[in-house]
């Protein structure tokens, strides 16, 4: 199994704005309960953010949810630089993945 992990700065002086819209978008992630999708943001110490995405298929059901595309499109101005992509490869999980 494999999973997608997404590291990205945050500028300072839109830190609350990224919190917010991210709460926006998980609220409406929650509501609609997607199959095929495990997904979770964290932030990692003052403006480090961590994200972790598994998908059952090829395709994201993240996509037809229109906070999720706001959340994606207001990214570029939230950013301080190009975000870090990796690919991981699960050795073992307990309800992560």
């Amino acid at each position: 199994m494999t999973a997608t992990m997404i590291r990205a700065e945050v500028k300072d002086e839109c830190l609350a704005d990224a919190e917010a819209a991210a709460r926006t978008m998980f609220a409406a992630i929650d509501a609609a309960r997607p199959d095929g999708v495990k997904y979770a943001s964290s932030r990692v110490g003052g403006n480090t953010f961590v994200v972790l995405l598994q998908l059952d298929g090829e395709e994201n059901p993240l996509t037809a949810i229109p906070e999720f595309r706001e959340f994606q499109a207001a990214l570029p101005q939230y950013l301080a630089g190009p975000p870090v992509v990796e690919q991981l490869d699960v050795l073992g999980s307990y309800d992560l993945f």
